[in-house]
């Protein structure tokens, strides 16, 4: 179908020019909109369009479309952003139009825009498509939410991932804080985190790196959910999440963020970037983040670690007038996290067991791309990562490095609505351990990988992709993917199927808390494949958005943790037969004018191979019912109002000495932002029914586990109820 005939916005079709059409503080805040030559490849069946923001400086809000037989007959001049051929004739256009309209017109414009005003650009497909067009299903998170959850937890990006549906943050270690993401019930091992596209935080990414990244800097977040071997190799064997920077505007910018916690916890953020000229632009964020340790039950085990953390990233941009682009960045951080014992106290045995972990991370990222001429590109990507930990648990130090590496190279071309790429990757993965060096692995897997996609007759697009490892040890692996996105007019029906693979290592989620010290050799461990399918059914009416997600998995081989015997030592195998995921996700969403409603609900049924016996039992710390709903008030320039509610069901428990299921739980959050000027106080209030789980149970065991952990697992949350807030400044772009 045309773009014209799909598109309910105000749209001018135009030859070959490209849609630029500026933010805030740009000629769009003067009701002027600008285009620049086109830079891609052109088909005269489907032209480019330039969406006119209603004319919003005579103050008409009727939309209209305009087919121009010629236009752009001299450079754009964006000084002069109102020096375009033929613009009396548009603006006259819309002035007639605006008073024979009928009002009708004007009451559809709200849930229409919400729609199609939003140009998103997913980039985790690397298709280049926009997100409502994609034939894979990627949830996009963008810098509104970002900056609603900013104001909940400044110092990661926690919160912002695990109130997405299916998507669950799972706290692997309480004595440290560490977390990982949980993608449709799959463990957090299978889901690669990525920046930029980039596997900056490393190629299997430690649990507690979640709490090491600030979305002070994030434009939007996307995730893709299932198998996504077929794009990034073997670390997406459960789905992908991807933080895309913010990009620097027209004007210099900055802003600041202040924050304290009644858990007695500070952060500090600031964010600054600017333009450089001839296309150059550069960004800089750094925080500091420091949270003293609690122990809130008063046994003698810290509850809350405390850590001081400080993070520094640049960012430098470049496009070019042809359609060349540059990225690059590099990365610093340093932390100290502090658990276990406190001073003085003992655990049942009658030892003292602190337990800390001092890390540092550098990294380095780039990205390019270079067109030949209107049709073809080479993309570029690298990056590399170094992560060094001093681990304390108890007695026992475990210092250790990982290390990642990765190079691709891509060429992509497209015409007459089929897009391709093809190219050749490789990645390394490094891990040295200096207590245990039998663990140490070298990973090392160049791979050549293609995706295609086809907008078919009949509201139809296709899309395939494939990628070959020749992994070093678990030999040459094929990961599919097949996608299609049907879309008759306000319904979206989307399919996907894929496989991948995992190769293991001597980290799950036990060992990332407990430690190496006890663990047999990993030896004749299989690697781990996957097989993931989902169905999305979206419709639009109005105001009202309505989606439906039936998705499955099956894991062959899934590596899990078992006694040795004698209780003091264990070991990984691959567990018989198949892990099975099957489920559904709901979302309802209701938005008018500058209020939004949203509410989900997600239902999954995950079962694994019982370690005692033939039989199958549900997976641990996996909810079969959770649910959420959300109300936001927002108007720009004057603040916000969020009110929130989660229910989380029962989970079944293995290994807690105390109970073998969870009790259900609520929680209730409360959000309150007001904006005098260009800056912002707020006020946040999480968890109102003071939920923790030290409530009904003590995380400290009575004996020691097999793996070495004194806690046991946690299944809801630890902090109970608290609440932060702040300051925020803005100067600049337009704010």
């Amino acid at each position: 179908m045309p773009a014209t005939e799909r598109l309910s916005s105000p749209v001018i079709v135009l030859p070959p020019f490209q849609p630029e059409v500026w933010r805030e503080g740009g000629p769009e805040s003067r009701g002027w909109a600008g285009v620049r030559p086109w830079s891609g490849s052109w088909d005269s069946s489907k032209p480019p369009m330039l969406q006119i923001s209603g004319c919003r400086k005579f103050g008409l809000t009727t939309r209209l479309a305009w087919t121009l037989e010629s236009a752009m007959t001299k450079p754009f001049n964006p000084a002069r952003p109102c020096q375009m051929p033929h613009l009396g004739v548009i603006l006259l256009s819309c002035a007639a139009l605006a008073t024979t309209a009928p009002a009708a017109a004007e009451e559809t414009l709200a849930g229409d825009e919400v729609e199609e005003a939003e140009e998103i650009i997913v980039q985790a497909t690397r298709s280049g498509r926009r997100v409502q067009d994609e034939p894979i299903r990627v949830e996009v998170i963008g810098r509104e939410e970002i900056e609603e959850k900013l104001l909940m937890t400044p110092g990661n990006i926690s919160m912002l991932v695990a109130e997405t549906g299916g998507v669950r943050v799972q706290i692997t270690s309480p004595t440290l804080g560490s977390s990982n993401i949980r993608m449709q019930a799959m463990n957090g091992r299978y889901t690669s985190v990525l920046a930029d596209g980039l596997p900056l935080y490393g190629g299997q990414s430690a649990s507690v790196g979640l709490l090491q990244i600030a979305p002070t800097d994030l434009g939007q977040v996307e995730i893709i959910k299932g198998a996504a071997s077929a794009l990034y190799g073997p670390s997406a064997l459960g789905g992908v999440i991807n933080l895309v920077s913010r990009r620097p505007g027209s004007s210099p910018e900055a802003e600041m963020l202040a924050n304290v916690t009644s858990r007695n916890g500070q952060d500090l953020t600031a964010y600054g970037a600017t333009p450089l000229g001839n296309g150059w632009g550069a960004s800089l964020v750094g925080g500091l983040h420091r949270q003293s340790r609690q122990d809130l039950d008063g046994d003698g085990w810290i509850d809350m670690p405390g850590y001081d953390r400080w993070t520094v990233r640049p960012r430098l941009f470049w496009q070019g007038a042809t359609g060349a682009e540059i990225y690059a960045t590099l990365g610093a951080m340093g932390e100290q996290r502090r658990g276990g014992s406190l001073p003085g106290r003992v655990v049942p045995d009658g030892t003292y067991f602190p337990e800390t972990q001092d890390a540092s991370r550098i990294d380095g990222g780039l990205v390019a791309k270079v067109p030949f001429g209107t049709d073809l590109a080479l993309h570029l990507r690298g990056s590399a990562s170094r992560l060094n930990h001093e681990h304390v648990r108890g007695p026992t130090r475990e210092d250790d490095r990982h290390g990642t590496v990765m190079a691709e190279a891509l060429v992509a071309g497209g015409s007459k609505g089929t897009t391709w790429l093809a190219g050749i990757a490789w990645q390394r993965d490094t891990y040295r351990s200096v207590a245990f060096p039998s663990f140490d692995y070298s990973f090392s897997a160049p791979a050549l990988l293609a995706q295609i996609e086809h907008d078919a007759p009949g509201d139809l697009t296709l899309a395939a992709s494939g990628r070959i490892d020749f992994h070093n040890v678990y030999g040459t692996r094929f990961s599919p993917r097949l996608s299609a996105l049907y879309r008759p007019g306000k319904l979206t029906v989307r399919a996907t199927l894929g496989r991948g693979f995992q190769a293991p290592t001597p980290f799950v989620e036990e060992t990332e808390a407990a430690g190496l010290s006890r663990l047999a050799s990993i030896a004749g461990v299989r690697a781990e494949t996957a097989d993931s399918a989902s169905i999305d059914v979206g419709y639009r009416f109005g105001a009202v958005e309505a989606n439906a997600v039936f998705f499955g998995s099956n894991l062959r081989d899934a590596v899990r943790l078992e006694e040795t015997g004698g209780g003091t030592g264990v070991r990984l195998v691959n567990a018989p037969g198949l892990t099975t995921t099957r489920g559904i996700e709901l979302l309802l969403r209701y938005r008018t004018g500058p209020f939004t409603m949203t509410g989900s609900y997600v239902n999954v049924n995950a079962r694994e191979p019982d370690p005692v016996g033939s039989a199958k039992r549900a997976v641990p710390l996996t909810p079969r019912h959770t649910a959420g709903l959300v109300a936001m008030w927002e108007q720009h320039g004057r603040g916000r109002i969020g009110l929130e509610a989660y229910y989380t069901g029962r989970q079944s428990l293995d290994d807690n000495p105390y109970r073998t299921t969870s009790k259900p739980y609520v929680e209730l959050g409360v959000l309150g932002e007001i904006t005098i000027g260009k800056v912002s106080l707020f006020l946040n209030a999480e968890n109102l029914l003071n939920v923790r789980q030290t409530r009904y149970n003590s995380m400290l065991r009575r004996q020691r586990a097999a793996d070495g952990r004194w806690t046991v697992n946690a299944w809801g949350p630890l902090e109970g109820f608290t609440v932060n807030g702040g300051i925020r400044s803005r100067v600049g772009g337009g704010h």
